[in-house]
């Protein structure tokens, strides 16, 4: 080897721990394409650990707040604070355990909302600093502290169970705290898959990579919903302990990048995979170490197909977590077939959802890949939401056959579009032409569609509160006119695409293999 490894070794991180144990049993050094199995896996599954813990308050909700005797968020002011109606409702459920002080009063649904929209805005917000303090230490480290901290706080949720806690603002601290740790996943491990695969790869392979958010809804509803029979407590401790567990296997597996491993890198650029609800908001990855102006976030918002993206995820991100947050509660809530399903097949059965995700996000990829249409496929995706939509209100509760039917397809066309957005048409923009190779736009352009879904995915679930105090269909009305926005503001861009398919068909056209990735102008 020449002497240009070996400086980039003094500079970067050491090999971790379990990469020293397997290199000496083997007696050889790795080979390249074994530490991206390594980085594939053990990101995979750091976060499918995220979405795993996300999804377990959603589980426990119906458990909290079984009755639901006043379904619906209310404002503070509307709130009856010391009425004697309702602390004697409160004192009676708590006393034959029916729910959990103070969730199961008559505004527990709206103390629960607000855990959701707390978590979801510290999380949101923390995204931001996550990017800059991840990109200052070793990813490694700081992944495995996130991790540790999300299982931590989330353990100390389920703790209120045996310590009898019945203080919301103890709740509400811990959700908070729970979403600033959950915030350092994504920049983490956007940054390490980017630093180990190249560009070449879109749609399809981050369709595959991206199932790990549906893979952990359906893990972490599952543990948690097995788990409610021996005491709701033990549904967020379980879970807790998991990715406290996986993140000890991230401190000793991860490798960081091919040069803090002594490996060969066999490309230069690399890409960045994103995914619902994460921000990064500094550029994590580069083609090269030379430095480069950072584009800033007025003329990142210029670059063609940002601004309608970014307001598409805001409502696409809306549908999403509002089932994300709500669905077990609504199945829990609304009869099927002339029967009320226990809190754990509704958690059990909502999985399904998540399963039509994981299709929704490969299909979505591999259509936009053949077609080289990220924009038509997206819009397609969100309008073919809005009659799927309709039907599961409508026909849902009618059998336990059809109510599974359409959850499946739901997801697909909710999730898909959610997943396209978020990794392969975000590396898409994130490289577009009009930046002339400049790397450090990446995290600016990711920041402002991720983020701006964020918001929406803060907004949806809070929204349902205060909607389903009247009915659930106006919760559905909202959820099929927010997708309905989500495709119309591609509309520019669907126009683009066609237009320049049309053209392709001429005597002229081009080849559609041979289309520049750029999206639009």
């Amino acid at each position: 080897m020449g002497s240009l490894p070996e400086p980039i070794m003094e500079e970067t991180y050491s090999k971790p721990p379990g990469i020293r144990v397997m290199e000496r049993a083997k007696k050889s050094n790795l080979s390249f394409k074994t530490y991206q199995g390594i980085v594939l896996i053990v990101t995979f599954l750091a976060y499918t650990s995220y979405h795993a813990t996300r999804k377990t308050t959603s589980i426990v909700k119906s458990t909290l707040d079984p009755q639901s005797p006043d379904v619906g968020l209310k404002f503070p002011w509307q709130r009856r604070n010391t009425t004697y109606e309702q602390n004697q409702s409160s004192k009676l459920s708590w006393m034959l355990k029916d729910g959990w002080v103070p969730f199961n009063g008559v505004d527990g649904t709206a103390m629960l909302g607000e855990l959701d929209v707390s978590f979801l805005f510290v999380y949101a917000m923390g995204m931001y600093f996550s990017g800059h303090v991840g990109d200052r230490m070793d990813l490694r480290i700081f992944l495995t502290i996130g991790m540790v901290g999300t299982g931590v706080f989330t353990a100390l949720f389920g703790v209120g169970y045996w310590a009898n806690v019945h203080i919301f603002y103890y709740y509400l601290i811990v959700q908070m705290m729970a979403g600033l740790f959950q915030s350092t996943g994504w920049p983490s491990v956007v940054a390490v898959v980017g630093n180990w695969f190249g560009k070449k790869k879109r749609g399809l392979i981050m369709g595959i990579w991206n199932a790990h958010t549906s893979i952990g809804n359906i893990t972490g509803s599952l543990v948690a919903s097995l788990l409610l029979k021996y005491g709701w407590g033990w549904s967020m401790v379980v879970p807790g302990t998991l990715i406290a567990v996986v993140g000890v296997v991230v401190f000793l597996f991860l490798p960081v990048n091919p040069e803090s491993v002594g490996a060969n890198k066999d490309e230069d650029e690399v890409f960045s995979p994103r995914k619902v609800g994460d921000e990064v908001t500094e550029p994590f990855l580069r083609s090269d170490r030379e430095e480069e102006s950072a584009v800033g976030f007025i003329e990142a918002w210029k670059i063609p197909g940002v601004a309608p993206f970014a307001f598409c995820l805001f409502f696409a991100k809306l549908v999403a977590y509002t089932f994300l947050y709500w669905l077990p509660f609504y199945i829990s809530h609304t009869a099927i077939e002339g029967r009320y399903l226990s809190n754990e097949e509704a958690g059990n059965l909502s999985t399904l959802f998540d399963v039509g995700g994981v299709v929704g996000g490969i299909l979505a990829g591999y259509i936009s890949d053949r077609l080289n249409a990220r924009a038509i496929t997206a819009a397609s995706f969100m309008y073919c939401a809005i009659p799927v939509l309709y039907f599961y209100r409508s026909y849902g509760h009618v059998s336990m056959t059809i109510n599974i039917i359409l959850m499946l397809i739901t997801g697909v066309f909710v999730n898909g579009p959610y997943a396209l957005i978020t990794t392969a048409v975000s590396a898409d923009l994130g490289t577009h032409s009009s930046l002339k190779g400049n790397s450090r736009a990446l995290a600016t352009v990711t920041a402002i569609i991720d983020g701006t879904g964020s918001i929406g995915a803060a907004i949806g679930p809070l929204l349902t509160g205060y909607i389903s105090t009247n009915s659930w269909s106006g919760v559905f009305t909202m959820l099929m006119g927010s997708a309905f926005i989500a495709g119309l503001f591609l509309t520019r861009l669907v126009v683009a695409e066609v237009g320049e398919k049309i053209q392709q068909l001429g005597p002229q056209g081009s080849s559609p293999r041979s289309r520049s990735p750029d999206l639009l102008v």
